[in-house]
């Protein structure tokens, strides 16, 4: 395994955290928005009959869905930018450690494989 091997694989962990994080957040912002627009539309259809007080928290409540779809989306912005920092400083490090990331990474895999081994050894052991 060469330097540019380790790096393109890092880099390619790292986009595929990233991409996973992003369809992540995607997926619930979607499902919020879905329970946003089915609340929303309850609260019209009850509204004509609906005390004031209750209208106003059924108010305060979708203000605060709001929010948590914008922290959420934050949050993924920041894991963005997190993998992202973590995906150079990787690069940089395979740049400059050549050797020593290659020795990293087949410690790495040696210890998975072990894992793996021992996981399969246990399963051939329960039967």
């Amino acid at each position: 395994m060469n330097t540019q091997t380790a790096a393109n694989t890092a880099r390619q962990t790292s986009d595929e955290l990233l991409q996973t994080a992003e369809k992540a957040a995607n997926t619930t912002r979607s499902y919020a928005n879905e329970a946003l627009d089915k609340a929303e539309s309850k609260v019209r259809d009850l509204r004509g009959s609906v005390d004031p007080m209750v209208d106003m928290l059924a108010s305060k409540a979708q203000q605060l869905a709001r929010q948590s779809l914008d922290l959420a989306a934050e949050a993924k912005e920041r894991a963005q930018r997190s993998l992202s920092n973590a995906a150079g400083a990787t690069s940089r490090y395979v740049a400059d450690q050549p050797l020593r990331s290659v020795l990293i990474a087949a410690a790495v895999g040696a210890g998975v494989a072990l894992l793996i081994s021992s996981a399969r050894q246990r399963n051939r052991n329960r039967y």
